[in-house]
């Protein structure tokens, strides 16, 4: 009885074990199959791509052949080849292009304005430049200390130019401080207005400073340079280092 039991058992491990091996070769065999199918398609995709790209390439050939054959078949032309060209000699060369008008401001005409004696102003004169009236009667009073040494009216044009240039200075300041043209005294007409709308018009003297070395003093205290500075009757100017005393006064400011 034990021995067919351990037969049968014998038996049914041998059945196992073929059995096992019987699945493993059949799983083994369906996968060599699959992966020789998906290698068999992607050859057959490679070589399809090459017979695209190898007739694209022969089109491309006979198309260049056909272009070549058309070319040679066409008549040539009957006119005649062209003469090589003669270069031109230096006297057949073409002229230079004549240079055009300029009418821009070359500042001649505005130099030649502002020259006196053969020397260029370095001021003018602003639109509002007025002479004075001659009722007001302003001069100008020149001191060395006490003393009065000279004294110049200021009612025969209106404007008046201090410098070291006596050719163009209208008042000849001979001092080593000076500069050519220091200053001058311009007179300019000032319009007002009261708290009724009416407007009046006034010529006033004004000092202006220009650019001097040293400098313009009023009433011992610098001006500044390049602008109109209102001066009044009493006022005490001074010229660079002169030691003169220059006084302004109206000879009508009791009148008025």
């Amino acid at each position: 009885m034990r021995e067919d039991i351990s037969d049968e058992r014998a038996r049914e491990k041998i059945w196992m074990n073929t059995y096992a091996r019987d699945f493993y070769r059949d799983v083994m065999e369906d996968i060599s199959r699959e992966e020789e199918e998906e290698e068999n398609e992607s050859r057959h995709r490679n070589s399809s791509g090459s017979r695209d790209e190898r007739r694209d390439r022969y089109d491309d050939r006979n198309r260049r052949d056909y272009k070549r054959r058309s070319r040679s078949l066409r008549p040539r032309s009957s006119r005649s080849p062209r003469s090589p060209r003669r270069s031109a000699s230096p006297s057949e060369k073409r002229p230079p292009p004549a240079y055009k008008p300029d009418f821009s401001n070359s500042g001649l005409l505005a130099a030649e304005s502002k020259t006196v004696n053969g020397t260029v102003l370095k001021y003018h004169e602003p639109p509002e430049a007025r002479k004075p009236n001659s009722a007001d009667d302003w001069r100008l009073f020149v001191f060395s200390g006490e003393d009065q040494s000279d004294s110049l009216a200021l009612d025969r044009q209106s404007c008046y130019l201090f410098g070291k240039d006596a050719a163009v200075a209208d008042y000849h300041v001979a001092h080593a401080s000076i500069s050519k043209q220091h200053a001058v005294i311009q007179f300019r007409v000032i319009r007002s207005k009261n708290e009724f709308g009416d407007v009046s018009e006034q010529v006033k003297p004004f000092l202006l400073d220009l650019e001097s070395t040293n400098g313009t003093q009023v009433n011992d205290k610098e001006i500044p340079v390049s602008r109109y500075y209102e001066i009044m009757t009493g006022d005490v100017i001074k010229f660079g280092l002169d030691k003169r005393d220059f006084v302004l006064i109206q000879g009508g400011a009791s009148k008025v």
